[in-house]
């Protein structure tokens, strides 16, 4: 009941997981980790396995992180450390070329890759979703971006965001929208400062 309430409270879906699902939901994402280093560093199941314990999620992380993050890894020297970087590089620049190219064959121009804040992969999914041009990405709504939740009768129906599964939050997306808008000279960054200091001050004024 607390939870329901809460959930009604705060306007947010909030989960509640048993030991048993959330242990299952653990093990499933070392599963999955471990497979990505393996499939894309072309270690051994044992050698993924120790990345993953030490807390790397992602192929950008261990090819972006510092390199004494690596050698706390037993038996890593700095060669191998040096390698796993260069490895996990070499796969990121390849994702990126196939990932441009076919954000190309859809149609999106220059001015999205030249935007600062949006790889490639992101690009090639704005794209495929119609999403060409810097204009078109300036008429986006944050949560067309991040996700968020509409109600339909009631009911609460989950919209997934376009750059969601790039773990684009929220604000990220709304900070994003609005740099593109400003550097079409759609909003004017003077006005936008005078009237977020404007709603900051009658803030402290109802707080006084």
């Amino acid at each position: 009941q607390n939870v329901r309430l809460a959930s009604h409270l705060t306007g947010l879906d909030i989960d509640i997981m048993t030991e048993e699902e959330e242990s299952q939901r653990r093990q499933a994402e070392f599963e999955e980790r471990t497979k990505l280093f393996m499939d894309t560093l072309d270690l051994d199941e044992f050698f993924a396995q120790l990345l993953v314990s030490e807390g790397f999620t992602s192929l950008e992380e261990v090819a972006y992180v510092e390199i004494d993050e690596l050698l706390i890894i037993d038996g890593v020297d700095e060669d191998t450390a040096n390698e796993l970087q260069a490895r996990a590089r070499d796969h990121i620049d390849e994702q990126n070329r196939h990932a441009e190219e076919r954000a190309r064959q859809l149609g999106a121009e220059d001015s999205l890759f030249a935007f600062e804040g949006l790889t490639p992969q992101m690009i090639e999914v704005l794209a495929a979703d119609g999403v060409k041009t810097i204009e078109e990405f300036a008429r986006c709504a944050d949560w067309e971006l991040a996700g968020g939740w509409t109600t339909v009768k009631g009911e609460r129906i989950k919209d997934d965001g376009l750059l969601e599964s790039f773990d684009v939050s929220m604000e990220e997306a709304q900070n994003m929208v609005m740099t593109a808008r400003i550097q079409l000279g759609w909003v004017d960054p003077e006005q936008l400062e005078a009237e977020g200091q404007e709603e900051a001050d009658a803030e402290e004024e109802v707080e006084a």
